[in-house]
Order: structure tokens, then C-alpha cells, then sequence
């Protein structure tokens, strides 16, 4: 049967918790998650580098007990009395707000206006003294907060995903394929899905099916993470 021409659209990243893929570096993390209702504090600091999962965990916990989430980027123009109503909020790439004030003011205000009561998710990829934070009472109580790291995917775990993402193009790779891509390809889930995605776009347009020499082209026009 004939593959449908299809259009180049960004894929939808799919967060739910069924997707998740559990292994033993990704089980631990997500128990963590799961156990909110005893978290330290009210808080959880999740790190880990990109492409390891957090904004997948974050979607998951937020579903679970109705969080809202928000890039740390945007806490300066947010309405915090609002987003704390909840009682629940996941505050996204937090490294990224060092050094601005404004945004550092924000989100120790929204940890104010949170805790002890509410629940507080903040994922980054490192640790809150390397954030270059200027606020010595924020870096203080993100310090306080219980730390989960998530390691950068392994084989096990950017396997399961390569597998996921050819299953949901309607491809069946070749058996090789991706033990081949795990000993090249970048470490992490971003780079699986930008893999695939140039993968399919390339077989598509030779009219080929999707082997090694298609995949060997794609990873030398990769561009660096």
C-alpha cells in the first residue's frame, strides 16, 4: 500500500503519561514525581540535560493533579495571584531567568504565594547555583527544595523512542537501523525526533525506503544540539 503524501508540519509532541518510556535511569524520577503529595516543602526541583524528560514528567504531573505549567521566561508578564490559585504550577527551564531581576522577583514571588500550602515543579537543566542568580533569598529557597535528576537518555530509553517515532510515521525500519543510529547519533530525545522526522522527509522524497544510506546522510547534515 502507498504511503499518503503528507506536509511538512512539526510533529505534536505527545506528553502524556502512557508515552512515557520507563527505564531504570527514568523510574525513579517519575516515582518522584508521582509522590507530590509528600513533597518536602511543597516543592521539587527536576534536572536533568536536554532532551532527558523533564517537560515530558512536568506534563504528566500537571495532569495529574491540575497544575499549571509556564516557561520561566514568561513569570515577569504573568498574572502570579492567578496561576497561584490553583494551588499547583510547573515552572519550566528556570536557568534561563539568571541574572533578571524582574524574572527572578517573579518567580520568587509565585513560590511565596504557592507554599507551604501548594505544590511548586521547577525543571532546569542544572542546579539553582548555576543559575547566576542575583536574588540571595530566591537561590536560598530553590536550594531548599528537594532535588530529582534525570540523566541523559540511554540506550534502553533512545531506543524505546526511535521505536515510537518510526511506529507513529508508519515505518518499519530495517532491523539494523537503529542499533546503527545508537552508536551515532546525539544523546537525547530532541535529536531522535529531528532524526526521524529528516529520516522520513528524505525517503519520501527519493521515493526510497528508509535504510542506512538515507540515515547516514541525515546524521552527517545534522546540525549540532
Amino acid at each position: 500500500m502507498s504511503r499518503q503524501l503528507t506536509f511538512d508540519l512539526p510533529p505534536r509532541e505527545d506528553l502524556r503519561r502512557e508515552t512515557f518510556l520507563v527505564t531504570p535511569r527514568t523510574a525513579l524520577a517519575l516515582s518522584a514525581v508521582d509522590g507530590w503529595r509528600d513533597w518536602p516543602g511543597g516543592k521539587m526541583l527536576l534536572t536533568g540535560p536536554r532532551g532527558s524528560g523533564k517537560s515530558h514528567l512536568a506534563a504528566i504531573w500537571a495532569e495529574d493533579c491540575g497544575a499549571l505549567r509556564i516557561d520561566a521566561r514568561d513569570l515577569a508578564a504573568a498574572d502570579l495571584p492567578f496561576l497561584a490559585q490553583g494551588g499547583a504550577v510547573a515552572v519550566e527551564d528556570a536557568a534561563a531567568i539568571g541574572g533578571s531581576r524582574a524574572l527572578e522577583e517573579a518567580l520568587f514571588h509565585l513560590h511565596n504565594l504557592l507554599l507551604p500550602q501548594g505544590r511548586l515543579m521547577i525543571t532546569a537543566a542544572t542546579p539553582p547555583r548555576d543559575w547566576g542568580l542575583v536574588l540571595p533569598d530566591l537561590l536560598s529557597r530553590m536550594q531548599a527544595a528537594a532535588v530529582t535528576r534525570l540523566e541523559a537518555p540511554d540506550d534502553a530509553l533512545l531506543s524505546g523512542v526511535l521505536v515510537k517515532l518510526f511506529a507513529d510515521r508508519q515505518i518499519q525500519p530495517p532491523t539494523a537501523l537503529i542499533p546503527w543510529l545508537l552508536a551515532r547519533m546525539p544523546r537525547s530525545v530532541g535529536a531522535a525526533r529531528e532524526i526521524v522526522a529528516r529520516i522520513d522527509a528524505l525517503a519520501l522524497a527519493r521515493g526510497a525506503a528508509p535504510g542506512l544510506r538515507i540515515a547516514a546522510e541525515v546524521l552527517e547534515e545534522l546540525p549540532p544540539e
